[in-house]
Parts: structure tokens; sequence; C-alpha cells
């Protein structure tokens, strides 16, 4: 019985970082609501256009996405997630929105997210960036599909390196603040701000730099031509 119930805990945290089979839908049915609070708090610390376009990062049961959708009513929203049965999970939950085109749900991971340079406004990554094999690459990625001016917003509810999730769940990494903005001012972000919440769990912010007077010039010209 004590090999069973260890087997299963197993199982279990396996599936917090790549959802898979039965026990990864009930896993994210349960994410959905176990983070609602969390990322409810997270979404305060933004207030996109109603056209905005906004991609999530590790998108999970589409929780997020769908209130996205609500929060710009004339914008697209899309999520990317390395897990074929998150895709399928976000896909059913903003069915709607992916019937009419203002909602796309992709197979792809942090490192090469599948979308153009200066695709979004608003890119998100909601209690994901733990489970990234490579945060500047991913970082550096994020970067380059933002608009210039565009927003990056990291909201993760565990800080501590040492705290005891990671002895738990494998590949697990855990960011304090002051390595996440290195890193984010390594990738190219600045004007970045933070917020922590009564139970330590963080929100990052960090823009992409608009684009100069040099750089704008160009860009007009290079269309004209």
């Amino acid at each position: 019985m004590e090999r069973e119930m260890h087997s299963m805990a197993k199982t279990f945290f396996r599936n917090l970082r790549q959802p898979a089979g039965l026990v990864g839908r009930c896993v994210l049915s349960l994410m959905n609501i176990g983070h609602a609070p969390h990322s409810a708090w997270g979404r305060a610390h933004l207030s996109p256009a109603r056209d905005a376009h906004i991609l999530d990062i590790g998108c999970g049961g589409g929780a997020n996405l769908a209130h996205f959708l609500r929060m710009c009513p004339e914008g697209m929203v899309c999520g990317i997630d390395f897990s074929t049965v998150s895709v399928a999970h976000s896909l059913r939950k903003n069915a709607d929105a992916v019937a009419v085109g203002r909602c796309e749900v992709r197979l792809g991971n942090a490192s090469a997210i599948p979308y153009g340079e200066d695709r979004f406004d608003v890119v998100t990554a909601f209690e994901t960036l733990y489970f990234w094999p490579d945060l500047p690459q991913a970082f550096s990625e994020a970067y380059r599909v933002l608009k210039p001016g565009g927003l990056f917003l990291i909201c993760n509810e565990a800080t501590n390196p040492e705290c005891r999730w990671t002895a738990l769940i494998e590949d697990m990494q855990v960011y304090t603040e002051d390595t996440l903005r290195g890193l984010l001012a390594a990738a190219g972000f600045t004007d970045m701000d933070s917020d922590t919440g009564r139970r330590g769990n963080l929100c990052l912010r960090a823009r992409k730099a608009p684009r100069g007077n040099g750089e704008e010039a160009a860009a007009q010209s290079g269309q004209s031509a």
C-alpha cells in the first residue's frame, strides 16, 4: 500500500509540471480552481487595451485565457503549452472564442515561441517559469514576440529557491526576484516594477524598449519601399 501511495504521489506531482492523461486532466481542473486567487491578483496588475493581443505562456487549463478574452473584447488572446492535454483543455474551455477566431492555443514551449516578432502587446507567465529549462532563452523569446513598448508579466507563488516544492516536483526551479530581474535585463527588458502579495507571492512586470526614432524611421522606410 505504501508503495502504491508513493507511486500515486509521484504521478500527481509529475503532472503539475506536464499534465498527461486522465490524471493530467484532473490536475488541470484543480489548478484552474486552486490558482484562481493568485491569478486574479496577478491580472489586477494589467490594464490592456480592448483590442490588445495577449500571449499566455504555459496556459495550462485556459482559465487566464478566458479572463483575458473578457478584458480585451476586441482583441486576440493566444496560449501555448508543451502539454497536449493542456492545449486540448484550453481549447475546450475557450471553444466559443476559438470558433470566431479570437483565441488560439498552440503546442509550444517558452524557448521557441511559435509566433513572429513584434506580435503581442502583453505576454504573461503564471506559475510556469519554474519549469522552463533555459530561462535566458525563454526571456529572449518573450522579448522577441512583444511589440516595442509591450509588457511582460511574471506571476509566481513560490519565490524561495529552498521551498519544499522543489524536492517534491521533478525539475522545478524557484527563482528570487533579484535573479529574475537580472535575467530580464540581460534579455533587453527595461522599466521593471514588482509587487509582493501577503503570502510572499510575486508579480513582476517588465517592458520591451519602445522603438527609438531612428528604428521607427527605418521601419517606415522599409514599409514604403
